[in-house]
């Protein structure tokens, strides 16, 4: 089976090849084609594979290509993890954002449009290579805004764009662990949309643990969660948020944090990453090593900003480890195999959020077996929520409409819409401030 790497140069793609690495089963991925227009972090990620796979006599045959199509003909599974502008691109989202008063994460607010506008039209042309060089291939999106851009390629690929994220992966797993649970035997109750969304409940054996947690105000406050919100709020919500949701609920505070630090955090990434490219690509250095001490340090930051503007202190050691391509490699296996599982997982709504159409890409279960992956049936989200929701789902379709017309004052219309930009005027400054910094929204007229 072939499964093709697009943003194969990306520094979390040892993560997805080590998962492959523990398959042994028939079946299995026996070929791995990475894509990137960067060759020479393409050599990078390969000397860290080769060193991975090492002494392992079953691994998956690794190669490169700078060649989109190449690496589509003949793909059984695509997985798409690209970066449009690369790191650069995110440093600037971060500072046009941030200048203005406002939020310019990566993937929410502000910073999360900037993005998807520039990265929209490259997903819609993968999907229509795919569509036409390997129409039988399913497709794995964790390019960011992981939700925005499966909506958007799934216009060419119908249900076999799937999208997929850690977040709410690690969020499952920590609630079942304070609770003493087994997480792959829990039932995580999970809805809303990417980086958007809520645990309502965890169910073991048919029973709902959650309220056990949130009468426990010591139990709330151990886990990062609890230390992000605090016990008050998640009482108050009855359910634990997405980690995302600390830029909506806590806002003003996480904004100071950001501008308040030395430097943000994509200008981190892309220093700390430009020294681990380097050293991987000197043949005295081992690869491996060089990309496991940078990823120690990247994951051990995640979300710095907001632990400080909350007190929550340091992450958790068993919060560090990774979890998409654990994700990533049982959606392949259930679909591959017909091994039926259970995950969380971005896909078109069809009847299951009644107050969105059928086309619209949340994030809920899904059972996943050979024919893709089916939304569970889920109970409505309260009002508070399904607010937050279909207002964050217009910004995205005016997102999707500004990258189809390349109309300037539709894209001023996503800005102005979204729930952390507070002003038109602003909105206009944000989208003039992107695209002096920004080459690829230079279609918006």
């Amino acid at each position: 089976m072939r499964l093709t790497i697009l943003g194969g140069g990306g520094f979390r793609v040892p993560l997805v090849h080590g998962a492959l690495l523990t398959d042994h089963a028939e079946g299995r991925v026996t070929e791995v084609v990475l894509h990137d227009l960067d060759d020479h972090r393409l050599r990078a990620v390969t000397r860290v594979l080769a060193e991975q796979a090492a002494g392992v006599p079953d691994a998956p045959r690794v190669t490169a290509t700078t060649d989109l199509d190449e690496a589509l003909l003949g793909a059984d599974f695509v997985f798409s993890a690209i970066r449009v502008g690369g790191l650069r691109g995110r440093a600037d989202d971060e500072r046009v954002a941030l200048a203005e008063g406002v939020l310019g994460q990566e993937t929410v607010g502000a910073g999360g449009i900037a993005y998807g506008l520039r990265t929209v039209p490259v997903a819609l042309d993968i999907a229509r290579r795919v569509a036409r060089l390997a129409p039988d291939a399913w497709v794995i999106n964790f390019t960011n805004p992981a939700g925005l851009v499966t909506e958007a390629m799934s216009r060419h690929l119908g249900d076999r764009v799937i999208g997929i994220c850690d977040s709410p992966v690690g969020l499952g797993r920590r609630i079942a662990r304070v609770l003493g649970a087994d997480p792959g035997e829990a039932f995580v109750d999970y809805v809303g949309l990417n980086h958007l969304g809520w645990v309502r409940a965890l169910r073991v054996a048919g029973r709902d643990e959650l309220p056990r947690l949130l009468a426990d105000p010591a139990l709330l406050g151990s886990f990062e969660e609890g230390k992000l919100f605090g016990a008050d709020w998640l009482r108050s919500l009855g359910a634990i948020p997405n980690e995302y949701l600390h830029y909506y609920y806590f806002n003003r505070e996480t904004v100071r944090a950001y501008r308040e630090a030395g430097r943000t955090r994509g200008a981190f990434l892309r220093e700390q990453q430009a020294r681990f490219y380097d050293e991987a690509g000197d043949p005295g250095v081992s690869a491996l090593a060089a990309w496991e001490r940078t990823r120690a340090e990247r994951e051990a930051t995640y979300m710095a900003e907001n632990r400080e503007s909350a007190g929550a202190g340091d992450r958790e050691a068993d919060d560090l480890s990774g979890g998409y391509e654990k994700v990533a490699l049982a959606l392949m296996r259930a679909i591959a195999r017909d091994e039926r599982t259970t995950l969380i997982l971005n896909v078109r709504n069809r009847s299951t959020l009644s107050v969105l159409d059928a086309d619209a890409v949340i994030e809920v279960p899904c059972l996943v077996d050979a024919g893709g992956a089916h939304p569970l049936a889920t109970d409505p989200l309260p009002g508070h929520a399904t607010g937050l929701v279909c207002s964050v789902k217009a910004v995205e379709r005016e997102v999707l409409a500004a990258a189809d017309s390349g109309s300037r004052a539709t894209a001023v219309k996503a800005f102005a819409l979204h729930p952390l930009v507070d002003s038109v005027g602003v909105a206009r400054r944000l989208l003039q401030g992107y695209t002096e910094v920004h080459p690829g929204l230079a279609y918006l007229r």
